[in-house]
Parts: C-alpha cells; sequence; structure tokens
C-alpha cells in the first residue's frame, strides 16, 4: 500500500496538501481576529486529517477489494485482523506525517496559539487521523463502487461534524442532539483540542477524550476485520 502510494502524487497531495491548505485559508479568513483562528483551528486540525484519510483510506481499500488484491491476500494463511492490522499501520504511517505537517504549519507558520504542549496537539491530531482510518477501511466493506465510497462520507461524518461542537458548544444544543454528541468520537476529538488549546497541563478531561477517541478507533478497526470477506463482491 505504501508502494502504491509513492507511485500515486495525486494522492499524497490529497492527503498532505490539502488539509494545511484548508487550515491557510481559514487563517485568512480570520486574519482581523486572530483568537476565532486560535479556537477555531485548533478544533478543525483534528477534524481536516480525519476527513482526508477516511476519504482515501475507503477508496484505496475499496480499490483493493473490486481489483481481487484483497481476496488474493486472504487466500494466503493471513489472519482477518492481522491484514487490517497492516492495512492500519500502512496508512498509520502516512497519518504520522499528515499529522505532523498540518500541526507544524498551524503552530509555527500561522501562528496558532495553543496554552497547552505542541505535542499532546500533535497526539491528538494523529488520533484523529487514525480514527479516519479506521471508519474509511470500515465503510468500504458496504460500498461497491468509488462513487458509493465517497456518498459514505456526508452519511458518517457530516452529522459528527454538525455535533461535534464546531458550530454551537454541545453544552447548548436541544438534550437530544446533545445525547447523540456524546456518543460521536468527534465531539471528543474537538473536546481534546480544546483541552490543549485552554490548559498548561493534562487534565483529566484531556485524558477521556483520547482514550474514547482511541478505543473508538481500535472498535471500528476490528468491525472492519469482522466485515472481512474472502470473496470479491
Amino acid at each position: 500500500m505504501l508502494r502504491q502510494l509513492r507511485h500515486d502524487p495525486r494522492t499524497l497531495a490529497l492527503m498532505l496538501v490539502v488539509p494545511c491548505a484548508m487550515i491557510a485559508l481559514l487563517r485568512y479568513v480570520f486574519d482581523a481576529t486572530p483568537r476565532t483562528f486560535d479556537t477555531v483551528g485548533a478544533e478543525l486540525l483534528g477534524i481536516f486529517p480525519m476527513l482526508t484519510m477516511f476519504l482515501v483510506t475507503s477508496i484505496a481499500t475499496l480499490r483493493e477489494r473490486t481489483s481481487g488484491t484483497l481476496e488474493r491476500l486472504l487466500a494466503m494463511p493471513l489472519g482477518k485482523a492481522d491484514l487490517i492490522a497492516g492495512y492500519a499501520l500502512a496508512f498509520g504511517l502516512v497519518a504520522i506525517l499528515q499529522s505532523a505537517v498540518a500541526t507544524g504549519l498551524s503552530l509555527w507558520l500561522l501562528d496558532l496559539d495553543v496554552t497547552g504542549s505542541p505535542w499532546l496537539l500533535l497526539l491528538v491530531a494523529l488520533l484523529d487521523a487514525l480514527l479516519g482510518t479506521a471508519l474509511g477501511l470500515f465503510v468500504s466493506a458496504f460500498a461497491s463502487s468509488e462513487f458509493q465510497a465517497v456518498q459514505f462520507m456526508p452519511a458518517v461524518l457530516m452529522p459528527q461534524l454538525l455535533l461535534c461542537g464546531l458550530f454551537a458548544p454541545r453544552e447548548t444544543m436541544q438534550p437530544v442532539l446533545r445525547a447523540v454528541s456524546d456518543v460521536l468520537p468527534m465531539s471528543y476529538a474537538v473536546d481534546g483540542m480544546n483541552e490543549v488549546l485552554r490548559h498548561t497541563a493534562v487534565t483529566g478531561a484531556f485524558l477521556r477524550d483520547i482514550v474514547v477517541v482511541t478505543a473508538c478507533a481500535l472498535l471500528v478497526l476490528s468491525l472492519g476485520a469482522a466485515t472481512l470477506s474472502r470473496r470479491t463482491p
């Protein structure tokens, strides 16, 4: 998978350049109000990697399924969990690079001002990218074409984007919507970014947020392994 990505510069550009370009665009949208960029920029730093990794992973894995590569791999003495772990590791390495580039750009070139450690900001961005990778691997099992894989993006991620607290504080939402947001992992991704934004030390809420995001990623990866079929759809 890494070899394929290395020979696909357009996909690499999508994964590495697009999140940075969006954050840079946001910086100059809020050029007159830097404090607004600090808040919104930190939250989007956790959301953009999740969106791009979801999109690229779901399409790339679907391509492996429809081309028969996945079927041939499963014909070997290889466990489903091992195969999913291999895909997750490959995309995870790209996620590390993507998160590091986007975080470095935001902090040192776009003057994103956070109270906490930049390493904690990078940690949350990385976990969010890994969660996007896990979701992309999972939904690829339910798509029969790349067009359908793209359609899963608004179905899976848009409700989380609307309810994660980016547009309005979750505390002020209608109770039913607040309850739904409490079980969506992107809510904890955004909360984790806000904890780093506001606190110098590692807080209990921050630890809860990264544990929830990590647990969700592992759970979705397990579901992705369970949905693997030894026959190409």
